[in-house]
């Protein structure tokens, strides 16, 4: 029905050029037609003649008026009524309806798919968590979003490819590894010994005691056996974030979520992938040393001051192997790109898409777009749930699919939009009534 709309708005346009009302040069804004808030605002709202007033040099009700008088005849159409500033609310007749459903029935799960994109390239980016513990519920509603952001593009045409960036390699990492090694050594966490910034959680014992025993686990079709030795750190690495990348696996299969691409952090390194961005922005002169460092001139492309790439130890910053990562990305034809990420990540935004820039080989302005959310209260009893035993210091998506349900989670962590604060009621998600809608959709379904 919007589509059918948007046309005889189009034609109606059209005709408004042709009389003169609009100015023949005049371009087609980009105008909504969506559902009002309210049934007594018609069954669709247009805010198509307050986006045309300033070029035809009108008021908006009265060019309302003239394009809904210029409108082609429409047996769908019950009636047409101008509200406020110049909204066009349109009503639709039971007819329309009816033919709709009938539609509906004989398409089935094909209903609304279409070809807008044309069969091109998309790369949807999400959850890419640390392989550092069970994924928390922040993650889980990164998955939830970044997974519809990737049907709907794959509904609508787009060769979609979806994809996990590892970030197993620095800092976190090496914590990690030096938890489990003593955990190995039999230390507990405050204990004399136990590492400043070492992991808490039970989980950690787990993966302690399976190094110990030997036993095996799959990873990038690879398997990778415990040595059993509590001194041999790269070993206890390796086996720590097999383990931890094979669970969070499980996770998200236990949530439905699948991916194409599952990318190492590592990869870039190993591969020279992070050197050779390096040089790359080095040959195109946005660079300087200064201090034994290597910056980029990130202020030429809107940072808000430029940024350290190499440091005088000769390691490299957080945001340079995102750099390297994201110029993968359009290596691999990703004409488009969509990053979905927690909002604690917003300052790095315009660094990364800063260098891309500066590597100068064709990537557009604002690429990639990002899509950030924020944080998850999950709630029992009117109480904040923070702890989970598991975890050590918080609330594990595990924990909250066994709780609420599969469906019942994802649904929640997608019932608002990505960028405003969630609060997930535990006790309203299992609840078996219309205050549920979870319950109320199921039971509408059955």
């Amino acid at each position: 029905m919007k589509s059918q709309l948007r046309a005889l708005i189009a034609q109606g346009i059209d005709a408004l050029r042709s009389a003169g009302t609009l100015p023949a040069d005049t371009a087609t804004p980009d105008f909504v037609v969506e559902r009002p808030k309210t049934r007594e605002h018609g069954d669709f709202a247009s805010n198509v003649a307050m986006l045309l007033a300033k070029p035809a040099r009108s008021n908006p009700r009265a060019l309302a008026q003239a394009l809904v008088a210029a409108l082609p005849a429409s047996a769908d159409i019950a009636r047409v009524e101008i509200a406020g500033p110049g909204f066009i609310n349109f009503h639709m007749t039971a007819a329309a309806y009816q033919r709709e459903v009938a539609t509906v029935l004989a398409q089935g799960s094909r209903y609304g798919l279409n070809q807008t994109g044309a069969g091109k390239t998309v790369g949807v980016e999400y959850v890419s968590a640390n392989p550092t513990g069970p994924l928390h519920v922040g993650h889980g509603r990164a998955a939830a979003i970044g997974d519809c952001i990737a049907r709907v593009l794959q509904a609508n045409g787009w060769n979609t490819r979806r994809e996990f960036y590892y970030n197993d390699a620095g800092v976190q990492i090496e914590n990690l590894a030096l938890s489990v090694q003593a955990r190995a050594r039999g230390l507990r966490p405050d204990a004399e010994g136990w590492p400043e910034a070492g992991y808490r959680g039970d989980y950690i014992q787990d993966v302690a005691d399976a190094y110990l025993r030997g036993e095996t686990v799959e990873s990038d079709g690879q398997a990778i056996t415990g040595a059993g030795d509590a001194d041999d750190l790269d070993a206890i690495r390796r086996f720590a974030v097999a383990a931890l990348r094979r669970e969070q696996n499980g996770d998200l299969a236990a949530f439905d979520v699948s991916f194409d691409t599952y990318f190492l952090e590592s990869s870039l390194y190993a591969d020279g992938k992070v050197e050779e961005t390096v040089q790359r922005l080095a040959a195109t002169g946005h660079t300087y040393e200064e201090g034994g460092a290597l910056w980029l001139r990130s202020t030429d492309f809107g940072d808000d001051k430029d940024r350290v790439m190499r440091k005088s130890d000769g390691t490299f910053t957080y945001f340079l192997p995102d750099v390297a990562y994201h110029l993968s990305k359009w290596q691999r034809g990703y004409g488009r790109a969509i990053t979905e990420l927690g909002a604690d990540h917003h300052g790095s935004l315009a660094r990364v898409r800063a260098g891309l820039q500066a590597l100068d080989v064709g990537i557009p302005q604002g690429w990639p777009e990002y899509v950030l959310h924020q944080m998850v209260t999950v709630m029992r009893g009117g109480e904040e749930v923070k702890l989970s035993k598991r975890a050590g210091s918080y609330f594990t998506l595990r924990d909250l699919i066994e709780e609420a349900g599969r469906d019942a989670t994802r649904w929640f962590l997608i019932a608002r939009k990505p960028d405003s604060q969630l609060t997930f009621d535990i006790d309203l998600a299992r609840q078996q009534s219309n205050d549920n809608p979870v319950f109320y959709v199921q039971y509408a379904h059955a």
